[in-house]
């Protein structure tokens, strides 16, 4: 399928639509085929479930939605940067695997900022 949005005489919010559509599409393939979201979407909802029972402030749970999103989208672009990889170096390389360990470092960092973030707003709750 062909992506090109700079034929003319096409309207711009079809271009919009089709963006959200391949969007979607990403989305689809990452969450039926990435584990690690899964894993992510169960923690993050008992994070939620966790923050309705401590009543958390509007800025907390700003914070809250803000760590999810970034460790969610980390894990989508960890999968999107394997899957090009794979793609263009579909045998073994030293230099790919890095590239890959590199991608998986982003989101085990982001993942460690959430759960900090997380005791920082929960621990002083708790105690």
């Amino acid at each position: 399928m062909t992506r090109n949005f700079s034929q003319p005489g096409r309207a711009g919010a079809k271009k919009v639509l089709k963006s959200f559509g391949f969007a979607f599409n990403g989305l689809r393939m990452v969450l039926s085929t990435q584990q690690n979201v899964w894993i992510h979407i169960v923690v993050s909802c008992l994070v939620m479930v966790a923050g309705i029972f401590a009543r958390l402030t509007a800025v907390e749970w700003c914070i809250i939605v803000l760590t999810i999103s970034l460790v969610l989208a980390m894990e989508i672009m960890n999968t999107a940067i394997e899957k090009l990889v794979d793609f263009v170096s579909p045998g073994f390389h030293e230099q790919a695997g890095l590239i890959k360990d590199i991608s998986a470092a982003a989101v085990l960092l982001a993942a460690a900022g959430a759960v900090i973030a997380g005791l920082i707003i929960f621990v002083p709750k708790v105690f």
